[in-house]
């Protein structure tokens, strides 16, 4: 499905603007041609019919026309525009107008139904009558005028001269049908080359984007599989072209990003094989000293004053030196993913007040937390996240620390208050990090730098979090967010730890 989508948003990006633009330069170029082809047939066609009629016109006016008497009755003028059109070639219909005394028209037409005096334009009836001067550029003063117009939905041409010496007017129309049913032809066959040629140039774009896109895609797809951590994924590579080279440099790439995570990997696992060999080496003679400091504790009333100090500072430093060992075998244990739940039904309220009376708090935290919040967690993990988040408020902000429960749907919410000065800006984003200190020129405390990790890492495996904040009344609030179930969907049965983890 995921790769259905990606394909899509491919092809709604480089390959459709590729096949976009192949088709927008095809349909200008064929809509600009199949225009001009258009426009010349057109004109052709119009131009030669037009000269056809004119001149069959023209001819029929100086032959039959102008040998008609003076003074005209209609019958002859009738007579004369039937064979003015009978003997054309153009099939048009004629229209003769005399005066067979001032201010008395007669008119002759080969088909008084067709063609009347009321088809032919005002404005040509007044350019074919208007007299011009005869000049050394115009030999003549009446000359042969034409228009084209649309009568009843059909086009015609319409064409009027005048016999010079009083003769008679004529006007012809030839209908213009057949030309433009040849035009229209015309049109839908250069419509349909147009057509095709946008559907070819699609097909082209297609083809061409299929070539050139195809290694990019594959680039795409090899480059999310080492992202995804597959350091052997590698491009086959021919031709000499510049995706050539570019899968080429891919190659390379991956080969030294595989070769530095294979050593970078190498020299983790062997840090970390060395800090858990040492942290479990060292509790062998730990185990001793602490044996050893726990005696001179008990006897430290009885020695001599001289030395008392040293011993308190053994048993101090033999005691962090032994939480120290520990953690770093928890820590040990969650960067190799080792570590696991013991999950069991767990009373909240019950669980914290275990936690601070076992370890002499009861005096400096105030508990708000209802009787009967049931949770299913891993009380051991719960205690040490609740005694790391209370400990270190009680050891950097003071007392009274107020820890607050309640539930906000399917999460258990912790919150961790102390009275302290509250945590610097600066540091906030860092007091979760592994031996971090807030203060470069006190780089030595009383813990062991590890325990604000280790919580949230024992958070992170329930399924939680753990965020840090000032308050807005003053000292610094830690919040712990668990599930109320931290059993996972897959896990139908508790697996218990063994060795030292019990």
């Amino acid at each position: 499905m995921k790769r259905a989508i990606l394909a899509g948003l491919r092809w709604t990006s480089l390959r459709l603007r590729l096949v976009v633009v192949f088709a927008l330069v095809a349909l200008t170029a064929a809509v600009s041609a199949s225009g001009i082809a258009y426009w010349l047939n057109r004109e052709a066609v119009l131009v030669r019919t037009q000269d056809s009629a004119l001149n069959d016109f023209r001819q029929g006016m100086q032959n039959r026309a102008a040998t008609l008497p003076l003074q005209p009755v209609e019958h002859d003028l009738q007579v004369a525009a039937k064979q003015m059109a009978d003997s054309s070639n153009s099939r048009y219909n004629v229209l003769l107008v005399a005066e067979r005394a001032p201010g008395k028209p007669i008119v002759g037409a080969s088909n008084v139904d067709g063609f009347t005096l009321d088809d032919v334009p005002k404005s040509l009836q007044e350019a074919v009558d208007k007299k011009q001067k005869v000049t050394g550029t115009n030999a003549y003063p009446y000359h042969l005028f034409w228009q084209r117009i649309t009568l009843h939905g059909h086009p015609y041409l319409v064409g009027g001269t005048k016999i010079i010496g009083a003769g008679p007017t004529g006007y012809m129309l030839a209908p213009l049908d057949q030309e433009r049913r040849d035009l229209n032809s015309l049109a839908w066959s250069l419509g349909i080359a147009t057509f095709l040629a946008l559907l070819a140039s699609a097909l082209l774009a297609q083809a061409a984007a299929t070539t050139v896109l195809r290694p990019v895609q594959r680039l795409g797809d090899a480059a999310r599989r080492l992202g995804e951590g597959k350091l052997d994924t590698r491009l086959r590579v021919s031709g000499t072209d510049e995706l050539a080279d570019l899968s080429r440099t891919f190659n390379r790439t991956a080969e030294a990003l595989e070769k530095k995570v294979t050593d970078m990997s190498a020299r983790e696992e062997a840090s970390r094989r060395f800090v858990a060999d040492m942290s479990h080496e060292l509790r062998t003679p730990l185990t001793a000293l602490t044996a050893v400091a726990e005696v001179l504790d008990e006897e430290e009333d009885s020695l001599d004053p001289m030395i008392a100090p040293a011993v308190r500072l053994v048993v101090s430093e033999t005691r962090r030196l032994n939480v120290l060992v520990e953690n770093l075998m928890e820590v040990t244990r969650f960067d190799a993913g080792t570590a696991r739940l013991v999950l069991d039904d767990v009373d909240i309220a019950d669980q914290i007040t275990a936690c601070i009376d076992t370890r002499a708090w009861l005096d400096a935290v105030e508990l708000d937390a209802e009787r009967g919040i049931m949770a299913r967690l891993d009380p051991r993990r719960l205690d040490v996240v609740l005694a790391n988040l209370i400990g270190n408020a009680l050891k950097h902000g003071g007392s009274p620390v107020r820890v607050s429960v309640r539930v906000e749907g399917d999460e258990l919410v912790i919150a961790v208050r102390d009275h302290g000065p509250g945590i610097p800006e600066e540091v906030l984003p860092h007091v979760f990090d592994r031996f971090y200190k807030a203060s470069a020129s006190r780089p030595r405390s009383e813990g062991s730098g590890l325990g604000l990790s280790i919580a949230m890492e024992n958070a992170h495996i329930h399924g939680g979090d753990i965020t840090a904040s000032n308050s807005p009344e003053g000292g610094a609030v830690f919040v712990l967010r668990l599930p109320l179930d931290a059993t996972p969907p897959a896990t139908t049965a508790e697996t218990p730890e063994g060795g030292a983890e019990q």
